[in-house]
């Protein structure tokens, strides 16, 4: 696929972006260099290799999933203002 002028005309227009028409042409090359090295990219065989999050294999140390109540009941309302059998007590402000 190549990219003429009108085309990079068009997309610098749908970009925002004032190119004079001098640049164009030379636009056009470089846009074209860039597809030509991505065609190289498709050409390499990636069928064997796995998906990476990293460029260093880790394996993520996971914990029990465990649904508990916290057990911090006491350790937070002890900071509120006011509180009631683990609640905290708040003024009305609705009426």
């Amino acid at each position: 696929m190549a990219i003429d002028v009108a085309t990079v005309r068009k997309v610098a227009s749908l970009s925002r972006l004032r190119e004079s028409d001098e640049s164009l042409e030379s636009l056009a090359g470089q846009l074209n260099g860039i597809l030509g090295w991505i065609e190289q990219l498709n050409e390499v065989d990636v069928s064997d290799v796995q998906p990476m999050t990293s460029c260093v294999e880790m394996t993520q140390p996971l914990r029990d999933d465990v649904v508990t109540d916290g057990g911090k009941v006491a350790d937070v309302v002890s900071n509120a203002p006011k509180s009631l059998d683990g609640f905290f007590i708040v003024p009305k402000v609705v009426e």
